[in-house]
């Protein structure tokens, strides 16, 4: 029995490693989507970021009124002048979302009509172990 609880305590001492490992690989990749689709957002292209989105973002809402909502929230800012990620973090829930894996990112933005912006993106890994946006917000 003291042997059996042994393996089992040095085969969860080797996991928690490996688990936590994957981690940065995972906040990793869902940076690499959120700036992928990050570019036809800052083109205003609504269309392009609603098709490149997460299955579940695009069963919340339709093309057409992400589209409107998309040019409704960017139009008055004017351009992209400058954006640096100020943080990155793996989530397993989300406060109204189900749970699954998340990475929630903040950005520090300067448009042409506003100074100082957060930005913050969600990527979400799918079913398929890609990693696409699920929300997106401005303020």
């Amino acid at each position: 029995m003291k042997q059996l609880a042994a393996l089992f305590v040095l085969a969860a001492a080797c996991a928690a490693p490996f688990a936590h490992a994957q981690q940065p690989d995972a906040v990793r990749n869902a940076v690499d989507a959120a700036n992928r689709w990050l570019v036809p957002a800052d083109a205003g292209d609504g269309v392009a970021t609603w098709d490149q989105a997460a299955s579940a973002f695009q069963a919340a809402v339709s093309k057409a009124d992400w589209s409107a909502a998309l040019r409704q929230a960017r139009q008055p800012l004017g351009a992209v002048t400058a954006r640096k990620m100020v943080s990155s973090e793996y989530k397993r829930s989300l406060p109204g979302a189900p749970d699954g894996e998340y990475v929630v990112i903040q950005y520090d933005t300067q448009f042409e009509h506003k100074a100082h912006a957060v930005e913050t993106v969600v990527p979400m890994r799918e079913r398929d172990g890609s990693w696409k946006v699920s929300g997106y917000f401005v303020k």
